[in-house]
């Protein structure tokens, strides 16, 4: 599992524990996490929840009316260091 992985499953454990089962996805270039937000959350657990995801690279909250609340977080996979980062069409 690539680092951003072992971090996204760390975050997503966390958020478990303070009682927002998560759901964790890999995608190309990050791995996300993501939990549904009751309304009645208490403000110790919203407090505790933001450090939390406060150790991914982005996060944020998406709320509507339709859907409720979800918490989102996002932790990058690792950019190479060395070789052909810009890619074929990348110019100096």
């Amino acid at each position: 599992m690539p680092a951003s992985g072992v971090s996204a499953a760390a975050i997503a454990a966390r958020l478990s524990s303070v009682g927002l089962p998560a759901r964790v996805e890999e995608h190309a270039g990050y791995t996300s996490v993501e939990t549904e937000v009751p309304e009645s959350l208490s403000a110790e657990s919203w407090r505790e929840v933001l450090e939390v995801v406060a150790e991914a690279d982005r996060f944020g909250l998406l709320a509507t009316s339709l859907n409720g609340r979800t918490l989102w977080a996002v932790v990058r996979k690792a950019v190479p260091t060395t070789g052909d980062v810009g890619g074929p069409s990348y110019q100096r």
